[in-house]
């Protein structure tokens, strides 16, 4: 009974109807509404099943509403943004939004900012922001008009939502493990600042510090040493490889994602250093590559898919104006230890 060939279009109506319910309550289950009971819920997705209703996204978009999201990333490869995608879709999977992924391939102001602008010119209806590079004022001025949620930086606004991990208590755990391990020469690989951005609070500014500040706390501030590399395998790779071949080579590396780390382990390698025997290291993300049995990885576990959950449930709420206010929720990390790192050689 769809709408093949010359038949009629099944209507929201037509799906009223058959579910015994209002029109109100069938666009409540379409945008994934708050209030909706499990029971009408099925109700009406049994009665869409049986009349082969598809929704119309452009008679949809006519009426103020797109049911398009758009989510910025800078870049497909860090396996980080894989978790955070896979709980953006646990919210909406139910829902009928469908999400629009944007990666501008590098961390450019001017790259992420022209993608933004295709997603607002697309009249998406809102917009996922992960640790945009954008400038902050330029967010602001967007997400005045667009609901929008931030993910990564610690700089709230009332303009849009916050979705953050507790970075400094991820820090801590990190280095309080190698110092515990009797590590003391322990390095950070880091990410260069993008300049002109005015965002103050980027999730690696609030690594480094607490880096330097754990480090301080356990009497090692003059060995703390910082190399802005960046997070990515190359990254990882020169940063590693500047370390390692210094006059003064660390016992231990901290990668601020997991993603650098896998290019420290290249660069042990190529220079003939045992992970974790000559070198431990620890990365950030608990991705699944950490996981993989030949990286055993120790590293901070922030919850991605938990965080990309959340940020699209505050995007929902700010689309369906359920909420009058800006929120920041930060998530909570702990340590997953595994087997890339070990006791200091004495």
């Amino acid at each position: 009974m769809g709408s093949t060939g010359g038949a009629k279009r099944v209507t929201i109506a037509d799906v009223a109807r058959s579910a015994g319910v209002s029109t109100s309550a069938v666009s409540k289950v379409l945008t994934n509404a708050y209030g909706v009971s499990p029971a009408m819920r099925e109700r009406v997705r049994g009665a869409m099943a049986e009349l082969g209703y598809r929704p119309h996204a452009a008679a949809r978009g006519m009426r103020g509403r797109t049911y398009t999201i758009g989510i910025l990333l800078a870049s497909i490869r860090n396996a980080f943004y894989a978790d955070l995608l896979e709980g953006v879709d646990a919210l909406l999977r139910d829902s009928e939004y469908a999400v629009f992924i944007g990666s501008s391939g590098s961390a450019e102001m001017d790259d992420q900012t022209k993608l933004i602008h295709a997603m607002v010119d697309r009249q998406m209806d809102g917009l996922i922001l992960v640790a945009p590079a954008v400038a902050r004022s330029e967010v602001v001025r967007i997400a005045a008009d667009v609901p929008t949620v931030v993910l990564g930086h610690h700089d709230p606004s009332t303009a849009y939502d916050c979705v953050v991990n507790q970075d400094g208590l991820g820090v801590d755990l990190v280095v309080d493990h190698l110092v515990g391990l009797g590590h003391r020469d322990i390095a950070h690989l880091s990410h260069p600042t993008v300049r002109g951005t005015q965002w103050r609070q980027r999730p690696e500014h609030h690594v480094r510090a607490a880096y330097g500040d754990a480090m301080a706390r356990h009497g090692l501030a003059g060995l703390a040493r910082v190399v802005n590399s960046g997070y990515s395998d190359e990254g990882g790779y020169r940063g590693a490889m500047e370390l390692l071949t210094s006059a003064r080579p660390p016992t231990a590396i901290f990668a601020g994602a997991d993603v650098a780390a896998t290019g420290v382990f290249r660069a042990a390698v190529e220079l003939g250093l045992r992970i974790p025997e000559d070198l431990s290291l620890a990365g950030y993300n608990n991705t699944s590559v950490a996981a993989l049995a030949p990286v055993s990885l120790t590293s901070v576990d922030q919850a991605g898919a938990m965080m990309g959950e959340t940020a699209a449930r505050l995007l929902l709420e700010r689309i369906e104006n359920r909420r009058d206010r800006a929120v920041v929720i930060a998530s909570t990390p702990h340590l997953v230890v595994r087997g890339s790192t070990a006791p200091a050689r004495l």
